[in-house]
C-alpha cells in the first residue's frame, strides 16, 4: 500500500503540474509522452492515498480543486527546496556553483556590472550566470527569499536573518531634477513642499512582491509611477514630472542641458547602499560568490558601480 512520502513524490507533482497547466487530463498525457489511461491512474492513487479530489471532473477542463492548488503551492515550495539543496551538494563536490544570480539594483552602473560579468566569463567557470533587476526592497527580497545569491545596490535596511551578510557599497546622491521647460525649472528657490505638492512626481515603483517602500512622495501629490529608472529619466526629460534622481545618473543630462537640477527646502537626500550575500559557512560557500565578493572588496569597482553611468 502506498504511502504518503510515495505519493508526493518529484514526479508525481510534475504530473499534477502538468495537468493544471495544458487543462486537460489528455493534453498532459501528451506532453508528457504517457497514455491518457496510466496518467489517470497515477492521479486517482494519488488521490485514494491523500484521501482528496484534486481535480474537477465534471467539465471538459480538468479545473484544481481548492486542495489541488494547495498541494501545488506547496510542491512548488517542495521542489524548490530540493533543488537547492541539489545545488549545495554540487557545490560542494566542484567548488563552483551551477548556477549563480544577481539581483542589481537599478541605481548601478549597467556598464560596469557588464565588464564583470565579462570577466566572470574569462573564467570559464561551469555556472550559469542570472541577472535579475531590483528596485528598493525588491533588489534584497530575491536574496532573502532563495531566488538570488547575492544582491548589489541594497537601499533598504536588511531583516535580521542568521546567515545575512552585508558589506557597504557606498554613499548615493540624489538631486532634484526637472526638464528645462517644466514649469519648475524657473520657479523661485528653494522649492518648498507646498510648490512640489502642487506638480505630478515621477516615481519607481518597488519591485518587492511583499514588504515595499516608496521614497521622495508628498501626501496628496500626483504621482506617475513607472517600473526603473531609466523609464524616471526619460519621462522627467520629456516634462512628465518632477523628482529625485541618483546624481551620477543625472549628471551627463545636465551637464547636457536637458534637464535642471533644483534646490529644494528638505534636506538633501544621500541613500547608503550595500552588497547582500548568504553565508552558510566556508565549506558550502561557491567559487562564483567568492569570485563576486573578492571584487566587490575593491573600493575602485566599487566606486565605478555608483559613478560609471553613461546616457542610454
Amino acid at each position: 500500500m502506498q504511502t504518503t512520502i510515495d505519493a508526493l513524490t518529484p514526479g508525481n507533482l510534475r504530473l499534477l503540474h502538468a495537468i493544471a497547466t495544458h487543462g486537460s487530463f489528455a493534453a498532459a498525457a501528451r506532453a508528457l509522452g504517457l497514455a491518457p489511461s496510466g496518467l489517470t491512474w497515477r492521479v486517482r492513487q494519488i488521490e485514494e492515498v491523500l484521501d482528496v479530489l484534486l481535480f474537477d471532473r465534471s467539465r471538459r477542463q480538468a479545473r484544481l480543486t481548492e486542495a489541488g492548488r494547495e498541494l501545488l503551492r506547496e510542491g512548488d515550495r517542495l521542489l524548490g527546496e530540493m533543488d537547492t539543496v541539489a545545488q549545495r551538494v554540487r557545490r560542494v563536490a566542484t567548488g563552483w556553483e551551477p548556477r549563480f544570480t544577481l539581483s542589481v539594483d537599478g541605481a548601478v552602473s549597467r556598464t560596469t556590472m557588464l565588464e564583470l560579468v565579462e570577466a566572470f566569463y574569462a573564467l570559464g567557470a561551469p555556472t550559469h550566470l542570472q541577472w535579475r533587476d531590483g528596485t528598493l526592497t525588491g533588489t534584497l527580497e530575491p536574496l532573502t527569499g532563495g531566488r538570488a545569491d547575492l544582491a548589489i545596490g541594497v537601499a533598504v535596511e536588511a531583516p535580521p536573518l542568521a546567515d545575512l551578510r552585508t558589506a557597504p557599497l557606498g554613499d548615493l546622491r540624489f538631486i532634484f531634477a526637472v526638464a528645462p521647460h517644466h514649469p519648475l525649472a524657473t520657479a523661485r528657490e528653494p522649492l518648498g513642499d507646498a510648490l512640489l505638492r502642487a506638480h505630478r512626481v515621477v516615481a519607481v515603483a518597488d519591485s518587492a512582491l511583499r514588504q515595499q517602500a516608496t521614497y521622495g512622495l508628498l501626501p496628496g501629490q500626483e504621482v506617475l509611477t513607472v517600473d526603473s529608472l531609466d523609464t524616471k529619466i526619460r519621462a522627467q526629460l520629456r516634462g512628465l514630472g518632477a523628482g529625485y534622481l541618483p546624481e551620477p545618473m543625472a549628471r551627463p543630462y545636465i551637464d547636457a542641458g536637458l534637464l535642471v537640477a533644483r534646490q529644494v527646502e528638505r534636506a538633501a537626500r544621500t541613500t547608503r547602499l550595500s552588497y547582500a550575500w548568504c553565508d552558510f559557512g566556508k565549506r558550502t560557500r561557491g567559487r562564483a560568490l567568492q569570485w563576486w565578493l573578492e571584487r566587490l572588496q575593491s573600493p575602485v569597482t566599487r566606486a565605478a558601480l555608483l559613478q560609471n553611468h553613461h546616457p542610454s
